[in-house]
C-alpha cells in the first residue's frame, strides 16, 4: 500500500489510513447495495462524495475479490454518444481476464465501433479504445448492459455527476437507462450529483422514470471531534501541534466543507509549524486566496453588472434565505425583483451559487473570501 508523502488529500483516495470517518455512511451504503438497493448520494460539490465512494469500493473489494467496481464521471458529457462513449470505455473489456477473450466480448456486444485492442505497458492487464459512432448510440448502450449481465460477476457502479444527463438534447434518456438498470439484477448503482435540487427531482418526483428507485442519502459534514481527531492524530507526525479552539477556527469558518479543510490541513502539515495559531491559519488561507485571485477576477468580469452586485452580496452575507427580501436588496441597492431573480438563475446555471435548506450561497469559498474584499 502506497504511503502518502502528505495525509490531507486534497485529489482522489489513496486507502482508509488518509480517509476521515463516514463510518456510518460507509456502512449504509454497503448495506444497500450488498442488499439489493441502489443509491442516490448527493451534496455540494467538494463534500467528499467521490472520497467516501472510493472508500466504499475500496471495502467491497477487500471483502470479495470476485467483484468488481466502477467509477465513472459523466461531468463533461454533452449527450447520449458521449455517455456511451465513457461507459464502453470503463466498463467492456474490463470483466474479461485475456486480450482474446476481450475481442470476443467486443465484437460479441459492442458492434460497427471503432476498436483497438492492446496490453498495458506497465501492468499487462489487456485494454481497449473503443469509439462509438452517433448512429450507434442505443445499440451500443444495449450492448453495454447486455455485457454486463452475462458477465457472472457482481459488480458496482458509482456514476458521478449523474444529473448531467438532464442537459443532453436526446428526449426520453432517463427512461432509456431506467429501462435497462431495472433488469441489471447483479449490477448495483451508485448515483451521485452536486447539484442537489436537479438530483432531488430526478429521484423523487412521481412524474421522472427513476422515481422511488433508490435510497437517498444527502451527504453531510463530519462531526467535528471526528475530525479533530484525525486531524491532530496526523499531525504528530510533522511534529505539529493542532489545538482544538484552532482546529474549530478552521471547521467554522469553512462550515465543515470537507474539500476546504483538507486544503488548510494540507499546508499545515506542509509548513510543519511546531505549535499552529489563528494567526497561521489566516495567513494560509490569504495565501490561497492570493494564488486564486487572478482565475477569480476572470470569472467576476465575465457577469452582468446585476450578476456580480449580487454574488458579491451573498458573499458578503455569506448565506441568503431569499433573493428578494426587502432588506437585502435595499441593503446591497439591487435591483426588482425580475433581475435578481434572473440573475440568481444565471450564477446556479455558472455554479457560482449554489442553494441548500438555508438559503443561496457562494460555491467556492474561497472565492467568496476574496469577493469580500471587493
Amino acid at each position: 500500500m502506497s504511503e502518502a508523502l502528505n495525509p490531507f488529500l486534497i485529489n482522489g483516495y489513496l486507502s482508509p489510513e488518509y480517509f476521515c470517518d463516514r463510518e456510518k455512511e460507509s456502512a449504509s451504503i454497503i448495506s444497500a447495495l450488498e442488499n439489493g438497493r441502489n443509491l442516490t448520494l448527493m451534496s455540494p460539490r467538494r463534500m467528499g462524495k467521490t472520497g467516501l465512494i472510493k472508500h466504499v469500493f475500496h471495502q467491497l473489494e477487500q471483502g470479495d475479490k470476485g467483484i468488481v467496481c466502477f467509477y465513472i464521471d459523466i461531468y463533461s458529457t454533452k449527450n447520449l454518444n458521449d455517455f456511451a462513449n465513457v461507459l464502453s470505455k470503463h466498463i467492456i473489456g474490463k470483466l474479461d481476464s485475456s486480450l482474446t477473450k476481450m475481442g470476443k466480448s467486443i465484437t460479441q456486444f459492442i458492434k460497427n465501433s471503432h476498436l483497438v485492442l492492446s496490453y498495458d505497458p506497465i501492468t499487462g492487464a489487456p485494454q481497449t479504445s473503443i469509439t462509438v459512432q452517433p448512429s450507434q448510440t442505443e445499440s451500443t448502450l444495449d450492448g453495454v448492459f447486455e455485457y454486463l449481465k452475462s458477465c457472472g460477476k457482481e459488480c458496482y457502479i458509482a456514476i458521478d455527476e449523474f444529473q448531467q444527463i438532464n442537459e443532453y438534447p436526446e428526449k426520453g434518456t432517463e427512461a432509456l437507462l431506467r429501462s435497462h438498470i431495472q433488469f441489471c439484477n447483479n449490477v448495483h448503482f451508485i448515483f451521485s450529483g452536486s447539484k442537489q435540487h436537479l438530483m432531488a427531482d430526478m429521484f423523487s418526483s412521481p412524474k421522472r422514470p427513476f422515481y422511488s428507485s433508490t435510497d437517498i442519502m444527502t451527504l453531510k459534514e463530519i462531526a467535528p471531534e471526528k475530525y479533530y481527531t484525525f486531524a491532530k492524530n496526523h499531525l504528530k507526525k510533522a511534529k505539529a501541534d493542532l489545538k482544538r479552539e484552532v482546529f474549530d477556527y478552521i471547521y467554522n469558518t469553512f462550515e465543515g466543507h470537507t474539500w476546504y479543510i483538507q486544503n488548510i490541513l494540507n499546508r499545515i502539515y506542509e509548513y510543519k509549524h511546531p505549535d499552529v495559531s489563528i494567526e497561521d491559519i489566516n495567513t494560509i488561507v490569504a495565501q490561497i486566496v492570493d494564488s486564486k485571485s487572478d482565475t477569480y477576477e476572470s470569472w467576476y468580469n465575465l457577469l452582468t453588472l446585476n450578476q456580480a452586485a449580487i454574488l458579491k452580496a451573498i458573499a458578503h452575507e455569506s448565506v441568503v434565505a431569499e433573493i428578494n427580501a426587502n432588506e437585502f436588496v435595499r441593503k446591497y441597492g439591487l435591483k426588482g425583483a425580475s433581475s435578481n431573480s434572473t440573475a440568481v438563475l444565471a450564477l446556479v446555471d455558472k455554479e457560482l451559487v449554489y442553494k441548500d435548506s438555508k438559503g443561496y450561497r457562494v460555491y467556492d469559498r474561497f472565492m467568496e473570501i476574496w469577493l469580500r474584499s471587493l
